[in-house]
């Protein structure tokens, strides 16, 4: 079969030759081939008839008016789900082999006779107009704090023009997380973009049919900022696509640096957050041109950023408890029946008693959960030592493991009246020297198999015991010899 490109040739040799057939051997042809192309002026594949013909038996021939009919009927059907009904109405007429051929047929279906599908339209993205976060979750890449799963996300913030990006940790998608990771990437950036587009996240969106789009707070920041907000539609994700597809290449690179790496295990927080921000600055060297034409059209920061948090007004309650978001927290006991208010950060709360703030708190995550800080309630705790038995957050009165061990050598030691208030005393001493001072002495004791008494561990803090010295586990190596041994005897018995 003669092609095209020594067609080509032919032509080209034409004029260069003597004769035709000095032409068309070196083309690689017969002489009356060349005579034939060289008549027609067309190539092979312009004057080659359309393949309309099968080459053999088509097996859904008999049945494709049927498939047809479920197909008009549910467009959305797969042609997998169409084979295995096909094989158990017409048993031992279709084999397994055959579905990649019923697979061709549906495409080929849809490609002529199906719907329309969706099609994404490419936009044109101009410097210093449009911003876009999102929340990504960052599980799946086995980050480890002090030797412990660390499941986190990102908040994650792009420029659409340059695709300059920025983020921060966080553990929820919360207003609170939203407004802080936003007012940090803008402070970082150093300017502000005209508008800002979030999927439809609760926490800044009201659900569809409220007569506000955004939420008061939302509005607030964005008011506060000078922004444009906008938001996507409903399920369609393809609309922030910008920082949809900076997710996957974000995490991508992250996985790839910690390869390099060699460890995903890191000591503390703060050393993973400087990793996670050399990896942002090494992504956005190569963005710089078109970063520099975003900046100089960016807007000026306003003159400080906003707090990122919910207020709230409570009143403590007589167990020197607030309920804030579903969970419960303890506060000094001295601001029972006062009006406080308390401000919810990302991953912090700050209670106020006028201008002063007189507690600071780690967030609970969750819902009814409890954080009951022994120092808040012990002062009263130590008087009602009857109260220990059956409290209701008595779980959180033990703030380590050696503190546990000390209760129940206690309880074996005396009645669980008297054990209570040995251990309250303990914990009495805690707040008032330092726990620390107090697990120290609690470790020797303990370790020495001595008695647990109020007195003893006293006497220990008031000498300034040290932290115990920390013990040498040496582990000798083991000589595997003697499995060899042990198999050759089990050779020897068989």
């Amino acid at each position: 079969m003669v092609t095209d490109q020594q067609v080509r040739r032919l032509m080209m040799l034409i004029p260069q030759e003597e004769t035709l057939s000095l032409a068309a051997a070196k083309a690689g042809m017969d002489e009356k081939t060349a005579r034939k192309y060289r008549s027609l002026g067309h190539l092979p594949s312009e004057v080659a008839g359309a393949h309309t013909w099968r080459t053999r038996h088509d097996p859904f021939g008999c049945v494709w008016e049927e498939v047809e009919g479920y197909l008009t009927l549910n467009p959305g059907l797969q042609a997998k789900t169409l084979f295995a009904h096909l094989q158990r109405c017409y048993p031992g007429q279709f084999s397994d082999g055959q579905l990649r051929s019923l697979q061709r047929h549906v495409r080929l279906w849809r490609a002529i006779k199906g719907p329309a599908q969706e099609v994404f339209f490419a936009q044109v993205h101009h410097p210093g107009q449009l911003s876009q976060s999102d929340f990504t979750c960052m599980n799946t890449l086995g980050v480890t704090l002090g030797g412990c799963p660390f499941d986190h996300l990102i908040y994650h913030f792009v420029l659409t023009y340059s695709n300059w990006e920025s983020g921060s940790i966080c553990f929820s998608e919360s207003f609170e997380s939203f407004s802080a990771g936003l007012q940090g990437a803008l402070w970082e950036l150093g300017g502000v973009p005209v508008a800002h587009q979030t999927d439809r996240l609760s926490a800044a969106l009201h659900k569809v049919g409220h007569p506000e789009r955004f939420t008061a707070a939302y509005r607030a920041l964005l008011s506060h900022y000078g922004l444009e907000g906008r938001a996507i539609g409903a399920a369609c994700p393809n609309q922030n696509g910008d920082v949809e597809q900076r997710h996957y290449r974000f995490k991508q690179a992250l996985d790839q640096q910690l390869m390099l790496r060699g460890s995903r295990a890191f000591d503390t927080r703060k050393e993973y957050e400087g990793f996670l921000r050399a990896l942002f600055v090494q992504l956005n060297k190569g963005r710089q041109d078109r970063f520099a034409e975003e900046l100089a059209l960016l807007r000026p920061l306003p003159a400080k950023s906003l707090l990122a948090c919910k207020p709230f007004c409570v009143k403590v309650g007589p167990g020197s408890t607030i309920r804030i978001l579903h969970n419960t927290y303890s506060v000094p006991s001295r601001l029972i029946r006062h009006q406080v208010q308390v401000r919810v950060f990302a991953q912090h709360l700050e209670v106020w008693l006028g201008t002063t703030c007189v507690a600071r708190l780690p967030r609970l995550r969750g819902e009814n959960r409890h954080l009951i800080q022994y120092p808040h309630i012990i002062d009263w705790l130590v008087r009602k030592p009857g109260a220990f038995e059956n409290y209701r957050y008595r779980a959180d009165l033990f703030p380590t493991s050696r503190f546990r061990q000390a209760y129940d050598s206690l309880h074996q030691r005396h009645s669980p009246q008297k054990a209570d208030k040995a251990y309250l005393h303990l914990l009495h001493l805690a707040a008032k020297e330092g726990q620390t001072s107090v697990e120290n002495a609690l470790i020797l004791l303990l370790d020495s198999q001595c008695p647990i008494d109020a007195q003893a561990v006293e006497a220990l803090v008031g000498q300034h015991c040290g932290t115990p010295p920390v013990v040498q586990v040496s582990v000798c190596q083991v000589d595997l010899h003697c499995y060899d041994a042990l198999l050759k005897g089990r050779e020897v018995a068989a």
